[in-house]
């Protein structure tokens, strides 16, 4: 279908981010940071949260519903009897919008695994794996050796790999080897050193000191921003940043669903978190928010992710649970993610609700201005919760 329409080999550059975390953050990061250097840069993104359109940004603005029909239809028509996933479609559809709004660097965030990926179509001329951990087992393996091989996936001969996790599992190195790109790990190819009230990022003898830490919340972020970071300096020499807009884009780089605290009391947490790695980060950035009151949480998941590993990181610290069920097809109902709250034994106590929308009002109704409520689980989850603020 690329080669069809004339979108297989982009007269853009383009930045693949792939990834079981962090890929959406690292994604902002670098589009930020790119338009304030000036460029104009399209980013896809997935899930959405709440509309479709937050999926494709053109130049920091999302899709209109005329542009995105307007690419369907050109779609549909020139596709004849190839079949193509709701993905593929939409994945076509970003290449279509990029090359007609002329942009000057596009930001692809991979939506599952890499090496079979639609994104993947499209040679990047950097590819960033930020992190490795269990997730999407149907589809990608049970192991981090089987699923950082699909990641790999994203890997170009010659042409820079950046690996963000601090540990990540051998194939990784095996698989950039195999492909003949070159790899940069953080820690050994590029460094970050942090402080209380700034961060360094290194990388040989180029620094970049005094650098605010990202909007985005978490010390995890720091990977994320040094995998941008990186990223940026392979494409020096087509796309320089300065000092100022690597700054300004790092503080300026915000996305829905992450760590995100809504304005006023009780203290508000959404978070997105549906697998082990998100969640034990989550709970780490949650122990550093400091409130004198209670933590009451607010979860709904999908039935195919491992909610055990998901809810033990927050044992500990949740004071009440308001599991909810999700209405889509494969979400889990609030009985069932009672049994897995039980089967920690050493639950607080817990009231099931039939959708997160009466979860959400009964913790408020029940919090004091002191307390803390958290909403996570899922993207279906926070975005309701985005959707009835209207928030995002």
């Amino acid at each position: 279908m690329l080669d069809n329409m004339g979108l297989r080999r982009p007269p853009y550059g383009v930045i693949s981010i792939t990834g079981t975390n962090g890929k959406g953050s690292t994604t902002v990061m670098c589009e930020t940071i790119l338009r304030h250097a000036g460029y104009r840069v399209g980013a896809y993104t997935s899930p959405h949260l709440i509309r479709y359109n937050e999926r494709i940004r053109l130049d920091g603005r999302t899709a209109t519903d005329a542009e995105l029909c307007d690419a369907f239809e050109r779609i549909d028509a020139a596709r004849g009897n190839v079949p193509l996933t709701y993905f593929e479609f939409g994945t076509v559809a970003a290449f279509a919008l990029f090359h007609a709004a002329k942009i000057d660097i596009a930001v692809l965030e991979v939506g599952m695994g890499g090496r079979l990926d639609a994104v993947n179509a499209i040679d990047p001329d950097v590819a960033i794996l930020t992190a490795v951990d269990i997730d999407h087992t149907s589809w990608l393996g049970h192991t981090r050796e089987a699923i950082g091989r699909e990641k790999a996936g994203i890997f170009r001969h010659g042409r820079p790999a950046i690996c963000g996790d601090p540990n990540p599992p051998e194939v990784v190195a095996a698989e950039a080897a195999r492909q003949g790109a070159n790899l940069l790990q953080i820690g050994w190819d590029f460094q970050i050193e942090r402080s209380a009230t700034d961060w360094t990022w290194r990388f040989g003898e180029r620094l970049r000191c005094g650098l605010p830490h990202p909007s985005l919340r978490g010390d995890y972020q720091l990977y994320n921003a040094a995998c941008a970071l990186t990223a940026l300096e392979m494409l020096a020499l087509r796309f320089p940043v300065t000092q100022a807009d690597v700054r300004e884009g790092l503080l300026a780089g915000v996305i829905p669903g992450r760590f995100q605290v809504l304005p006023g009391r009780p203290v508000r947490v959404l978070d997105v978190a549906h697998n082990a790695q998100a969640a034990r980060s989550f709970a780490a950035t949650l122990k550093q928010q400091m409130i004198p009151g209670r933590t009451l949480a607010v979860i709904g998941m999908l039935i195919d992710k491992d909610i055990a590993s998901v809810i033990h990181p927050l044992v500990d610290m949740v004071d009440r649970w308001y599991p909810a069920t999700l209405n889509v097809s494969r979400g889990a109902s609030a009985a069932q993610l009672m049994e897995f709250l039980t089967s920690t034994g050493k639950c607080a106590p817990a009231r099931g609700f039939n959708d997160v929308h009466q979860a959400y009002a009964a913790a408020l109704q029940e919090a004091s201005e002191f307390d803390r409520v958290i909403v996570f689980g899922s993207f279906h989850t926070v975005g309701d919760i985005l959707a009835a603020l209207g928030e995002a």
